[in-house]
This record gives structure tokens, sequence and C-alpha cells, in this order.
């Protein structure tokens, strides 16, 4: 039997015949490799063939058979996948675009989002931040100092307040134009503590109260032969409330806020206060200074010695 397919072009339905014989004989790969071991055998796996066939009642021309081998032997009709490339990577990358779709949108969603942010939220912000910072430090700060300067110049009734908030003030201007925020508000902070000092009004009396003393004696590291006498005293607003203030102690040279202090005096003050107190266990006398509107320091009716002490 002559197994050479014919020159003419065969007509499209002995073509899906031959397709057909093509796709049976991969699916019977036990029965290729069987019968096409040799040219011999070929007559029988036409045989063969045609029986498959006939069992489903397809009656399938010798010719038709004898293309489907010879387009099994040459690999026709059976389909290859492309090899790799650029092209292939994109057609992959389209056909499973519905497993990755939904991530690549969400990064670029949150990408999206983010650079949207940042121009137009966080970059505005920040550049409100600078402004309002410049406002401050060159406007806001300045014109609070000069309120405040304009406070103590009229409530001030000692020159040496108004000439110690004028020095500040010009040390608080400096500071603005030079665009430093912290001594600004430094400069601001001790103006607004002068006019405070300024507005204070107190009585500063003697303590004389149970487990307290009224007063110490030490003697200077400087000069162990030379003894300080201090009177412990505390200031007492119009509200019989005892103030918290500002005290430099000469021994440590450190300002301490204090609600009771010593004030150093001369010996003669310290005995005449001791017999005062030794004679009935109260200090009849114990009003030593008031501190009026105005002033910086308290006005005293005993005669007292520069320096205090807030430890003993």
């Amino acid at each position: 039997m002559n197994l050479t397919p014919s020159k003419k072009p065969l007509p499209l339905d002995e073509v899906m015949l031959a397709m057909d014989v093509v796709d049976t004989l991969r699916h019977r790969s036990d029965l290729v490799l069987r019968e096409l071991d040799g040219k011999n055998r070929q007559k029988q796996l036409l045989e063969k063939l045609r029986e498959i066939y006939l069992a489903q009642g397809i009656n399938v021309p010798d010719n038709i058979l004898e293309e489907g081998v010879k387009a099994l032997e040459k690999d026709r009709f059976i389909y290859e996948p492309p090899k790799g490339g650029f092209k292939v990577f994109l057609a992959k990358l389209y056909v499973s675009r519905t497993k990755w779709g939904k991530w690549f949108l969400g990064i670029i969603t949150a990408l999206f989002i983010g650079i949207f942010s940042y121009q137009f939220i966080y970059v505005p912000n920040q550049q409100a931040k600078i402004k309002a910072q410049e406002i401050e430090i060159s406007q806001t700060l300045p014109s609070q100092m000069q309120a405040v300067y304009e406070n103590i110049t009229k409530e001030a009734k000692v020159q040496s307040a108004i000439k110690q908030a004028n020095e500040i003030l010009q040390q608080g201007l400096i500071a603005s134009k030079e665009n430093n925020k912290i001594k600004t508000k430094e400069a601001l902070a001790s103006l607004t503590n002068l006019r405070d000092l300024l507005r204070q009004e107190y009585s500063l009396r003697v303590v004389n109260k149970e487990g307290e003393k009224s007063g110490v004696w030490t003697f200077p590291e400087i000069n162990t032969d030379a003894t300080n006498y201090y009177l412990i005293v505390e200031a007492i607003d119009k509200n019989n409330q005892a103030l918290t203030l500002p005290i430099l102690n000469e021994e440590t040279d450190k300002i301490e806020n204090v609600n009771i202090w010593g004030i150093r005096v001369p010996e003669n003050i310290y005995a005449s206060v001791g017999n005062d107190k030794r004679d009935d266990g109260i200090i009849q006398n114990n009003m030593v200074g008031t501190k009026s509107f105005g002033y910086l320091k308290p006005s005293y009716s005993i005669s007292v010695l520069d320096g205090a002490i807030t430890r003993w």
C-alpha cells in the first residue's frame, strides 16, 4: 500500500479527519511505538486504526489514515508552545492579569494616595508651620514683649525696674532679628517675671511656728572667724497666704524658689528678736518689711545686710 500522501490539497473535512487520526495516535502512544517500530508494521497500524474507527461507526478512507500517520511522523497538527521572549512574557502577563491585577492596582492606588498626600497635604502643612514660626518670631513675640514692657513702664515706681526691662527688651528684639526663637522666648519670659514681681504685694514676717526656727547663725567658709546671723522669714499676701519666691542663696550662688528663707541681719537685731521670742514664746514684733505694688524689693522696718540663705 502506498503511504505517500496525495499532492493535491485535501478538502477541509478530510483535513479534520486527518487531525483526528493524529489525535487518536497521540492518545494511543503505546500503539504507535509498537506499530511504527519498522516499516513492515505500518500496514498493521493502518488496519488497527481502521478497526478503531469502524468500531465507532466511522469509515475513514485509507488515504486519510495514511495522511494521519505521515502527519504524526512530521509532528503536524501538534501545537508547540512558543519559546521564551519578551513578547511571550507580555502575553503571559496579560493572560494572568486577573491574578496580579488587583495587587498592582492596589500598589498604584497606594502610591497615588501617598504622592497626593505628600504634595497636597504634608508639604502645604509644613510650609504653613514654617510660615507660622516666621510670623511668631518676627511679629508675635516682639509684639508681646513690647506689650509687657509698656506695662512695666506704666506700673514701675522705681527707675531701676524700667532700666532692667529696657535691657531685656533690646536683647529680645536682637534675638528676634537673628531668628533665635529660644532667646526671644527667654526675653519674653524675663519681662513677664519682672512685671509679675512689680505687681506683687506682701508682708515680710519672721517665722514663729512650732518646730520651725526663727533664726540661725553660720560661719562663712571664706572667714571662719566671722559669724553671719539670719532671721527666717516668709512672705504673706493680702489673703494671708504664704508666697513662693525666687531667692538667691549667697552660699551656693543659686536661685531657688522657696516659701521661707533667711535674711542676713546685724547681730543686735538677731539678739533682739531672740529675746522677744524667749520672753513668752511669741515674737510680738514679727513684721520686718513690706513689698508694695510697683517696687522690686521689700521695704524693711529693721536693719538688714545683703545676702540670704535658703538652706540651714
